[in-house]
């Protein structure tokens, strides 16, 4: 056990940050978006089914990995694994897979900014997507506040400043996703958009849609790069980890489907594209909040939940990457947060000038590096991530399974039992990179 690494100082603000770190903009902007590109109904009764058997596994054995190794990603695997074996090789990726990610979810986060402050001073008139994403000094100066404020606050240490922020801003978010839900269902298109959102269209049910599912459920719980290790190692022994993954993934899905509640209704209320894709959040909702009486209060209301849902996820991973970097270098957390969010915003940069100063076409036509970078994270480092920690952790050519279950199990309430074995040891393993290769197969390259 390592005496000197940082506790967090509550359960709660456990179980907080952790669902801060699942619950962000992958809920709200990447999850409705989804669905409506998807079908609707069929997808979330698939994305729930990959929440439980895939994601909750996957998040258990994260937990457990970090707690027993009380280290980062990068130093956990070197704390676990058997003499002469090359498992912490998968470290590194993990830490690069956090970097991807945040290389363009900055810029997510800052343009959730930008939303936020256009319409808390009334000019929301003339907001556009496009005209957004393509104006280059709006990215970049949004960036680097983005950077900026979560790094600034992860100058203090776990408890005074990351903790303390995340809790208040995941009680500020759901709180504010209820009245904008309950808003949302009172509209006169509710019923057609709510029809489309919860009832399944078991026709629209195909491979493609299960891989998506997938890949959006191990997106929003930001399972297999490591971020829920790194949680698992400030925690202490207390509590038994199958539990504490289920309330994780309780008040992820809540706000997940919150999200659209918000946002399907009011799309058929006022005739908006459900399947507009990465634009639907901003676009319609905009378009919704400036048609709609006293839209200015409700668009900025809704848009500063954004921002503190995007802001939960950002501080979580950059924590992550934080924790990796000062591990390797014995950095201070000042230091270590100046250099991260400097390297940080140089690659963002990519994604903030990519549809304006810096055109990058990676696959199909209108892609660029926001689809770069969630390819490498979404497609490939996640799924990859939950397989190699499956392996790892129940077989003996890794951790192996009764190590796993000790630490799982350690703590009161629910614990890992026999019968689960199988769904650990092979249904997970199996699935995810079943769908990981059809998913690679069926991708739109060009």
């Amino acid at each position: 056990m390592n005496n000197n690494r940082e506790r967090l100082g509550s359960r709660l603000g456990f179980i907080m940050l952790s669902a801060g770190c699942a619950i962000g903009c992958g809920n709200v902007w990447k999850f409705p978006w989804m669905t409506g590109q998807f079908g609707g109904g069929g997808f979330v009764l698939v994305y729930v089914l990959c929440l439980l058997l895939l994601g909750l596994p996957s998040m258990t054995m994260e937990f457990a990995m970090g707690r027993a190794s009380q280290a980062s990603p990068v130093k956990m695997y070197q704390k676990l694994e058997k003499k002469g074996q090359k498992w912490h090789i998968h470290g590194y990726f993990a830490l690069a897979g956090n970097i991807a990610l945040m290389s363009f979810y900055t810029v997510v986060t800052g343009w959730m900014i930008y939303y936020f402050i256009k319409f808390l001073t009334g000019q929301s008139g003339g907001l556009g997507f496009v005209s957004m994403i393509t104006a280059p000094w709006v990215n970049v100066i949004f960036l680097v506040i983005a950077v900026a404020v979560g790094f600034g606050i992860l100058c203090f240490n776990l408890q005074g400043g990351l903790e303390r922020v995340t809790k208040y801003l995941m009680l500020a978010l759901l709180v504010l996703m209820i009245v904008l839900a309950v808003h949302s269902i009172t509209l006169p298109g509710s019923k057609e958009g709510l029809a489309f959102y919860l009832v399944p269209d078991f026709t629209k049910i195909n491979g493609s849609v299960i891989v998506g599912a997938m890949n959006q459920a191990f997106f929003t719980l930001s399972i297999g790069i490591g971020s829920m290790a790194i949680f698992g190692s400030y925690i202490g022994k207390e509590r038994a980890l199958l539990g504490e993954s289920v309330n994780v993934i309780i008040l992820d899905t809540v706000v997940a489907i919150m999200a659209g509640l918000i946002i399907f209704p009011a799309c058929f209320t006022y005739n908006i594209e459900v399947n507009a894709g990465p634009s639907l959040l901003f676009d319609t909702m905009a378009t919704v909040f400036n048609n709609m009486a006293g839209g200015r209060v409700w668009g900025t209301l809704f848009f500063l939940f954004m921002v503190f849902a995007a802001f939960s996820t950002e501080l979580a991973v950059f924590e992550n990457i934080l924790a990796c970097i000062r591990e390797l270098t014995g950095w201070s957390r000042p230091k270590g947060c100046l250099i991260c969010g400097i390297g940080i915003t140089a690659l963002s940069l990519t994604t903030a000038l990519g549809y304006s100063a810096f055109h990058f076409q990676p696959f199909a036509e209108g892609s660029a590096w926001l689809d770069f970078w969630d390819f490498i994270v979404s497609t490939n480092l996640l799924p990859i991530g939950a397989f190699l920690f499956s392996i790892f952790c129940c077989y003996k050519k890794g951790w192996g399974w009764d190590a796993f279950v000790a630490e799982a199990n350690t703590g009161k309430g629910m614990k890992v039992k026999n019968w689960m074995k199988p769904v650990f040891k092979y249904f997970v393993p199996v699935c995810v990179f079943g769908l990981y290769i059809y998913g690679l197969i069926t991708f739109k390259w060009k």
